[in-house]
């Protein structure tokens, strides 16, 4: 039961930190130094991934109405495919392929060399002062891309390279790296989280079914407790990610990213506090 309930808490934690641009694998690796599931190293690996399709199934249902492409006409009441939607799916899928080589070449060498305390505290820092740079270069400007549609293929091939970023270095956190390449080139707050949250559909349901394929294909399988922490933390993740989708789409039309730029700045600093001087 003791586990369920740490399960419960990282579910939450992925579901505010997945979306805020603040770092959820950041965020979860020091949730683990002081809430330490009780399963193997391998388990581990696999759920700091997989409990992100919790928080992915929030995006779909939110914004099935944006990336489903068939159609009702009001008119007629036939069925169609929408050329918008066809045309945002094709930028969606040319701004993940960036990461999705890379992960697929380098997911094994990522996690045995950055995934640690030193990578995370130092991109949490440096992408926390680039939002801050950001935002001041953009305070006194016009976005240039107010919708979806107006989203070129090369803005979207920008925006890929971000999140490269974080694909690469934990501690950068996708939504927040994708959310800052957006804002660098121009586009509006309120399209540059709707393309991140869209963005991240394929990107992270692609990570979850690699690290769910080689976790079995090494030999690995689930115990019945494993299985429901694993269970327990997508469901809460889908709930608390329902919630917070919502609550950053109200807070960027009033706001801007500069709290989350400062926030990250201070958390970085801490974590380096903590584990070289206290750990």
């Amino acid at each position: 039961m003791f586990q369920i309930l740490k399960a419960i808490l990282f579910g939450i934690v992925e579901g505010v930190t997945e979306w805020l641009p603040v770092s959820s694998t950041g965020h979860m690796i020091l949730l683990n130094e002081f809430v330490k599931l009780d399963v193997s190293n391998e388990f581990w690996k696999m759920f700091l991934v997989v409990i992100q399709f919790g928080a992915i199934l929030a995006v779909i249902l939110l914004y099935w109405k944006t990336i489903w492409p068939v159609r009702r006409s009001k008119k007629t009441g036939k069925h169609y495919v929408s050329r918008k939607t066809i045309a945002l799916w094709i930028k969606v899928i040319a701004a993940c392929i960036p990461a999705a080589v890379v992960g697929l070449v380098l997911d094994d060498w990522l996690d045995e060399h950055l995934y640690n305390w030193w990578v995370v505290s130092i991109m949490l820092i440096l992408v926390g002062l680039v939002f801050l740079l950001v935002e001041k270069r953009n305070a006194d400007r016009q976005p240039l891309v107010t919708s979806l549609e107006e989203l070129t293929m090369k803005d979207a091939l920008i925006i890929g390279i971000f999140q490269l970023l974080a694909a690469v270095f934990p501690g950068t956190s996708r939504s927040g790296a994708t959310i800052v390449g957006a804002l660098s080139i121009g586009v509006s707050r309120k399209i540059a989280a709707e393309f991140t949250f869209i963005l991240a559909i394929p990107v992270m349901l692609g990570a979850s079914l690699l690290k769910i394929v080689k976790y079995f294909v090494g030999g690995a399988y689930f115990s019945g407790m494993e299985a429901a922490i694993l269970l327990t933390g997508m469901l809460v993740a889908f709930f608390v990610s329902l919630v917070i989708i919502r609550f950053l789409m109200d807070y960027i039309r009033k706001h801007d990213f500069k709290p989350f730029g400062m926030y990250r700045i201070v958390l970085g600093f801490a974590v380096i506090l903590y584990f070289a001087l206290l750990h």
